[in-house]
């Protein structure tokens, strides 16, 4: 299966260094699971956590508010990790500029 392109890069610009600012919820499903450390290790990006909520002792859902830096096409591939995990994605763009 080929990978969609969810940045709508063209080729020319899939190893173009980037950012991008995504939150993303966490189900409690994979609280045991290193989601965040994958992203840096599995697809060769630096991950900046701006943000988390979590539940005391685990409990519930978890929230982060991240900066991908990397190539286009590392973030795409992370993206798509997220997308298969059923990991909620919002873009910064599709957020509002003030919060949550």
């Amino acid at each position: 299966m080929s990978n969609p392109n969810i940045l709508n890069l063209d080729e020319t610009e899939r190893n173009r260094p980037t950012q991008a600012r995504i939150k993303i919820k966490i189900p409690k499903k994979y609280h045991h699971e290193p989601i965040v450390s994958n992203l840096a290790s599995r697809h060769d990006l630096n991950v900046n956590i701006l943000a988390a909520m979590l539940g005391a002792n685990a409990r519930g859902d978890g929230w982060f508010d991240l900066q991908l830096s990397g190539s286009s096409q590392a973030i795409d591939s992370a993206l798509i990790y997220l997308c298969e995990l059923d990991i909620e994605i919002w873009k910064e763009s599709d957020l509002e500029r003030d919060g949550w």
